[in-house]
């Protein structure tokens, strides 16, 4: 069975400012049994000279794996700006509001994106942003998605920006191999209740992180007036499935 808490995770539409997690390092360990484990059963066999071990290599992956509009379905496009800048991370600080900072010494390179469902009849503007992380090992990506459970019971509502937060959320967390979660080593979702002074609220929210190896991919839906639960969920799990078969793809032996 999944975990299940009531908490909040963090999204805006700044770029770079996305569920990223920047790891306490006080709270970390890397002695063996002391950090999150990074030996659940998963299918990839991975080829280690395919495996990022600098920062130009790290975001050449993050290229070839971060989703486009094409990855959500159609009618998603690119919003302005699209991409954020590689010296961009977001930190939940004790307020529980999200900052801006550089990454950790641990990251070798993340990168977000913003695309949004055009507002039309009847319907506002439905959000989406998507994020890759390269951690420099295992563990690190390991700590992220822990970090992530960890905040979500610290702060039940978070604030993103000004004029913008999220609240009542349920999450859940599933190990691969757990109630047939066989696409990662680790897998966290969230949804809630989205609110800004910008588009009103409550409207439907929906965040998913999933860590393979040394990488942690997510996607971010905000809903609007007129757009459904169903409809965010399913925009959100799409492009989060794309980046998680690029991922495989890019790193796994090949035959």
């Amino acid at each position: 069975m999944p975990l299940l808490l009531t908490g909040c995770t963090a999204d805006t539409d700044t770029p770079g400012a996305e569920r990223s997690n920047a790891p306490e390092e006080s709270g970390r360990s890397t002695e063996a049994g002391t950090g999150p484990s990074a030996e659940a059963p998963y299918a990839i066999q991975p080829d280690p000279a395919r495996l990022p071990k600098t920062r130009a290599a790290a975001l050449d992956l993050i290229g070839r794996v971060i989703a486009d509009p094409g990855s959500f379905g159609p009618g998603v496009v690119k919003r302005n700006p699209y991409e954020s800048g590689p010296a961009t991370w977001a930190v939940l600080g004790t307020d529980c509001v999200w900052q801006q900072r550089k990454p950790a010494a641990h990251v070798l390179a993340t990168l977000t994106r913003s695309f949004e469902v055009p507002a039309e009849a009847g319907k506002g503007p439905l959000r989406l942003a998507a994020v890759v992380t390269v951690h420099r090992t295992r563990e690190d990506a390991a700590w992220e998605m822990a970090e992530s459970i960890e905040e979500s019971m610290r702060c039940p509502t978070q604030h993103l920006r000004a004029g913008e937060r999220i609240a009542s959320l349920i999450a859940g967390a599933l190990l691969g191999g757990e109630a047939n979660q066989n696409n990662s080593e680790d897998f966290l979702n969230e949804s809630g209740e989205y609110r800004s002074a910008e588009l009103g609220g409550p409207h439907p929210y929906a965040w998913q992180q999933a860590q393979v190896l040394q990488f942690t991919v997510a996607v971010t839906g905000k809903g609007a007036k007129g757009r459904t639960a169903r409809e965010v969920d399913t925009l959100v799990t799409q492009a989060q499935a794309a980046m998680l078969v690029r991922l495989e793809s890019a790193v796994e032996k090949q035959n």
